[in-house]
């Protein structure tokens, strides 16, 4: 379980855990014979479309009816186990030194500005916690407004960490709203959850049922806004 240092309303703050929680699946697929199919990865083609472009010319398409130059015989339907990303050049060799480059769209879909990628440190577990900003949303508000790609739950690790999320579930549940929340003194930062990843805006949600609680961080990259209004309408 990883950890995320955080801080409630009145700026008291603490060490608790936060996991993903699985969906348990409604339905068991098996196979005739009545075992459970596994999952198998393969090779399925090696083929680069520029690379065989350049060797064929305009004679690609009469090599493709003639043979099979797409195929390499050698590993192509072969097992996959272990991977690793690997970029490459134009020309199909590996790529050593490579540039990320983060791409923001307008609302309309047109391309707005290019940057490099984030290399931020994550700050989950920093010594300054993320902390509540104080701005709240309605639940009904929060989710046609904003797309939350990604939810997890905080766990306490302690009698006194759960006293410490259980209040801070009450308070959002009684509430019936998220809290925003992030890095930074004011808690308006952003949330990055490993080092060179993606920038987040997160959100809380508390739920209450006796003596449980959930406290979940809702993240959310992606804002839904009007498109903007042509001339006539």
């Amino acid at each position: 379980m990883r950890g995320i240092h955080i801080a409630n309303a009145k700026k008291r703050d603490a060490q608790v855990g936060f996991t993903t929680q699985p969906r348990q699946r409604q339905v068991t697929l098996v196979l005739p014979s009545g075992e459970r199919p596994a999952s198998v990865k393969f090779v399925k083609t090696t083929a680069d479309e520029a690379k065989l472009a350049a060797e064929y010319g305009d004679g690609l398409p009469q090599a493709l009816v003639a043979g099979d130059p797409e195929i390499d015989m050698e590993l192509v339907g072969r097992p996959v186990r272990a991977t690793h990303k690997l970029y490459l050049t134009p020309d199909g060799q590996p790529a050593y030194r490579v540039t990320l480059t983060q791409i923001v769209y307008n609302p309309d879909g047109t391309e707005r500005e290019r940057r490099d990628l984030s290399k931020a440190e994550a700050n989950v577990d920093a010594e300054a916690p993320i902390t509540w900003s104080g701005r709240t949303f309605p639940k009904a508000e929060a989710v046609r407004k904003f797309v939350f790609t990604r939810s997890y739950q905080l766990r306490h690790t302690s009698g006194l960490s759960y006293d410490f999320l259980y209040e801070m579930a009450k308070t959002l549940a009684d509430a019936d709203a998220l809290m925003f929340i992030g890095s930074g003194p004011r808690g308006t930062g952003p949330i990055v959850l490993t080092t060179g990843g993606e920038p987040y805006r997160g959100f809380l949600e508390g739920r209450v049922d006796g003596d449980r609680y959930a406290l979940i961080m809702h993240l959310t990259n992606y804002e839904l806004k009007a498109l903007p209004k042509e001339a006539g309408e």
